[in-house]
Formats: C-alpha cells, sequence, structure tokens
C-alpha cells in the first residue's frame, strides 16, 4: 500500500486543514494509507519519510530547523514524491533556501490581489497531468508572481497584461525523487473548480513513487 503524508499549518489565510480535507480523503480512495500531522516535526523522522510514497506540504511561511530541511529534502532526493500548490509550494520557509530549490519556484508578489478571473492555459497537453484538461478560469483568487527555476517543466501558464506569461504548473526532478506544483490554491475554494482540483489530484499520483 502507498503511504501518503500532509503536513498541515502556518498562515490560517490560507485554509490549509480545509485543503487536506479536499485531497486526503480522495487519496484515500485511490488506495493510500494517509497520515495526517499539523507539525513540522514530522519532517525530522528520516525512517519514517523514507518509508512514504508521497509528501504533502500544506504550510505557509514558517522556518524548518535545518535537520527538518535536510531530512525532507533528503527523503525526496532519496525518491520520495512531493506534491504541493500555493502557499505550501511557493511561499513556505523562506529562510529555507534548499527547500524552495527544491520545489522550483518562490512567491514575490499577487498583483491585483483577488482577482474577478483570470485564464489558466494549458501549455503542454500530453502530459498525464494535464492530459485532456481544457484552459479554465480561475475566480475570486490570487494569482502569483514567482521566481521560477528555469530547469521546471511548464505544463500551465497564465498571462498577465503587460503580456508576459507567468508558470502555473509544473513539474521537475528532486535527486531521484518527482515534485510537481501548482501556484492556484489560495484557499479551498479554488478547488470548487473541477480543472484545478483535477491537477493537483493528478500532481500527487504523478510524483508518488
Amino acid at each position: 500500500m502507498k503511504r501518503a503524508l500532509f503536513v498541515w499549518g502556518g498562515w490560517d489565510g490560507h485554509t490549509p486543514r480545509n485543503c487536506v480535507d479536499v485531497f486526503a480523503p480522495w487519496l484515500t480512495k485511490q488506495g493510500y494509507q494517509v497520515e495526517i500531522s499539523n507539525t513540522l516535526d514530522a519532517y525530522a523522522d528520516a525512517e519514517r519519510l523514507k518509508a512514504l510514497s508521497l509528501i504533502v506540504p500544506v504550510w505557509t511561511l514558517g522556518e524548518l530547523t535545518a535537520e527538518q530541511e535536510k531530512t525532507l529534502c533528503d527523503a525526496v532526493a532519496g525518491g520520495v514524491g512531493i506534491a504541493a500548490w500555493h502557499g505550501g509550494a511557493c511561499d513556505a520557509f523562506r529562510a529555507n533556501t534548499e527547500y524552495q530549490f527544491m520545489m522550483g519556484g518562490q512567491f514575490v508578489a499577487h498583483p491585483g490581489d483577488l482577482l474577478p478571473a483570470w485564464d489558466v492555459r494549458i501549455v503542454d497537453r500530453e502530459h498525464e497531468i494535464t492530459r485532456g484538461i481544457g484552459d479554465f478560469t480561475m475566480r475570486d483568487t490570487e494569482r502569483y508572481y514567482l521566481h521560477v527555476d528555469p530547469s521546471n517543466h511548464v505544463l500551465a501558464m497564465t498571462r498577465f497584461e503587460d503580456g508576459f506569461d507567468m508558470p502555473v504548473v509544473w513539474t521537475r526532478k528532486w535527486g531521484r525523487g518527482r515534485v510537481a506544483v501548482a501556484s492556484f490554491g489560495h484557499t479551498f475554494k479554488d478547488f470548487d473548480v473541477p480543472q484545478a482540483r483535477e491537477i493537483v489530484q493528478r500532481a500527487m499520483l504523478w510524483a508518488s513513487r
């Protein structure tokens, strides 16, 4: 049986527990043994992490100890998958450079704050995370301006008003581990958009070893 660990907490504005409640039951239905923790101490147990198939960090801001950061990043490098969205992927552990490097993107700003609508354009329509999913619109939520790693494999983009494109969904490798990131997911309500929810669900399956 595959094992997944959700670690939630940090800033409550990103509704971390509600987001876990969206995805943890679904992953259980896919046959995973799901563990849920609300402490960063979950990242300090190297043997526990190495036994996992997937880690889902749902924690905004905060800071990892040197031990927690090394144990987490080493587990992914050893083959454990990691899949995350919005704050847990791009606005977490700002003092932990290795974590940011692993995730492949870092929050800089959210121009316009909560926007009435913004579009997500699928740019890789053959990847198993996005295959068969068309372009879609996010409503009443944030979009992220990011510093992103040029080695990311970008699956979806959004276009800002001045004409430049910003990655929204990407994958990358960290050692032997798979990393999957979506920048949407400001609150659990973002996942009322079927395409957004489907992308994260597929991302968790894709990243799992």
